[in-house]
């Protein structure tokens, strides 16, 4: 689990194809690469994904994750190339502050961003959800957006509104977005249980 909160901005540095639909992700991360575990899942712009390395080159530590043929079907990970941006999280321990919302890591849909108006050191975003999602998606409720949690303004005709902190702008790669990109989507948690459970009443 994760909490959205961004702790770093990792860069991919090699993309390599392996077999059946496999593609191995090596991202340079601040992190310190003695504190990665081999196994341990590292949330990369909402996308949880398993350390299977770990390492230095030069200067820079990194560490390499794997992306199954799913998971390139389904998220923006098929559009990660060399120098692409990711927001990095690692996944909770007993004890960490919560200070987003509970966070799966398991993508639900892409989101397009429709609009970006920029104002003093903020910025509010526009986006287009799937259409099967937007019934999870509420007025003052949560929703990750490429692993960051962010607290939604408005909702209409199928699109959503959120407003981007200067903070925020600042420590992920949401600053640098530009109309039209696609961005990993999640739901709240709480909303697709609340969702599943009408369904299973009216059933």
């Amino acid at each position: 689990m994760f909490t959205g909160i961004v702790s770093d901005v990792g860069e991919v540095i090699d993309v390599e194809e392996k077999a059946d639909g496999l593609r191995r992700l090596t991202i340079a991360t601040g992190y310190d690469p003695e504190t990665i575990e081999i196994g341990a899942s590292i949330a990369c712009s909402g996308i949880c994904l398993t350390a299977v390395g770990r390492g230095k080159a030069g200067n820079r530590a990194w560490f390499a994750a794997d992306a199954a043929a799913e998971t390139l079907r389904l998220t923006t990970a098929a559009d990660w190339r060399r120098g692409t941006r990711l927001n990095l999280e690692r996944s909770l321990r007993l004890g960490d502050e919560l200070g987003g919302h509970l966070v799966s890591g398991h993508v639900d849909g892409i989101a397009e961003l429709l609009a970006r108006d920029d104002f003093v050191d903020m910025a509010a975003l526009s986006l287009r959800a799937p259409a099967e999602l937007a019934r999870f998606i509420a007025p003052k409720g949560s929703v990750a957006l490429d692993g960051v949690s962010l607290t939604i303004n408005k909702v209409e005709d199928g699109t959503f509104s959120v407003l981007i902190i200067p903070h925020t702008l600042k420590v992920t790669t949401l600053g640098g977005l530009e109309v039209g990109a696609r961005l990993n989507l999640e739901v709240d948690l709480m909303a697709r249980y609340a969702g599943r459970l009408l369904e299973a009443t009216r059933s």
